[in-house]
């Protein structure tokens, strides 16, 4: 019997089937899987009047997608656990995506419908991933990013804040970060320029057609609640053959994830981050890469990439 993707995570602040009195403090340290068949008999309830919690229905999903995909032949496993090795790094590998966007407009509901610009209206100077996936993170930024003071390169830092985790002293001549608050913006020593803006509210991104060589997003991509608008925006702003990188743990801030997010473990997270980059269009077959530096013990890593296809 196939695993569906509800593996809750360790230390990963998601409560699928918490009841509602226990929302506001519950965290959920051990993991809990969901089987094909249980699932089924607690949607069945649903659909005869029963009563689930919100979360777990809206995130009912991109379960039952990943178990779709199987069931049409797909011979990688969509277990959810990022213990398993090389797991999330198989999971965009030979996918046979259903024609459409599998997704609906609830599974990108959020706990915390509430304005966005007022939870990030405070600045908030820490970090939201522990030092060992930051040091990971930053490594492969080396790897990848065009050599440092490269004549014509733009770069462009999504959901940004006080600091981009890019290698230490690396400049370009346009470095643009976009985020929603304006002091951590100023205070992050990489750009050269910054936008305020809400892209859940304005997806349209304020910039030329191919502008950029490379766009990060660490850690939000979750919160985007129109992400294919984002993603296409995105491949309209790139330069062809410009790579995007999209970084992902296990944590965040669950009350402004959508749920779609919350209700899945790290396998479905690259498969969702994944499907954005195809429904958007113009992008070569995304691919996933495991940078989780120690397993078990610091916060995991995970990165979807794409380029710009050279014709788009």
């Amino acid at each position: 019997m196939a695993i569906l993707g509800l593996q809750l995570q360790q230390r990963f602040p998601v409560l699928t089937a918490v009841c509602y009195s226990r929302l506001i403090s519950a965290t959920i340290h051990a993991p809990a899987v969901a089987s094909v068949s249980s699932l089924s008999c607690k949607l069945k309830k649903w659909n005869n009047g029963g009563r689930l919690p919100r979360r777990l229905v809206v995130g009912l999903g991109a379960s039952f997608w990943a178990q779709y995909m199987n069931m049409a032949g797909n011979s990688k496993s969509f277990i959810a656990s990022a213990r398993l090795k090389g797991a999330v790094e198989q999971a965009l590998q030979n996918v046979e995506w259903p024609e459409q966007f599998p997704f609906k407009d609830e599974d990108f509901q959020r706990f915390d419908e509430t304005s966005d610009s007022l939870f990030y209206e405070a600045p908030r100077f820490v970090t939201h991933i522990d030092d060992a996936a930051i040091a990971a993170l930053t490594k492969y930024y080396s790897e990848v990013f065009p050599p440092s003071n490269t004549p014509g390169v733009s770069i462009l830092d999504m959901c940004s804040s006080w600091v981009s985790h890019f290698p230490k002293g690396y400049k370009q001549e346009r470095v643009v970060g976009m985020g929603m608050n304006e002091e951590e913006l100023k205070r992050n020593p990489v750009l050269t320029e910054y936008v305020v803006q809400d892209l859940n509210l304005k997806p349209k991104l304020p910039f030329e057609d191919n502008s950029f060589d490379v766009i990060t997003n660490v850690v939000s991509v979750d919160y985007l609640t129109k992400p294919l608008d984002v993603f296409k925006e995105m491949c309209r702003i790139l330069k062809p053959g410009g790579l995007a990188i999209m970084s992902f743990s296990n944590r965040c801030f669950w009350t402004k994830a959508i749920s779609i997010w919350t209700s899945t473990g790290d396998t479905d997270h690259a498969l969702i981050v994944g499907s954005y980059f195809h429904y958007a269009g113009g992008f070569e077959p995304p691919q996933a890469v495991d940078i989780s530096p120690n397993p078990g013990r610091s916060d995991p890593m995970y990165i979807v990439y794409s380029r710009k296809l050279s014709t788009a």
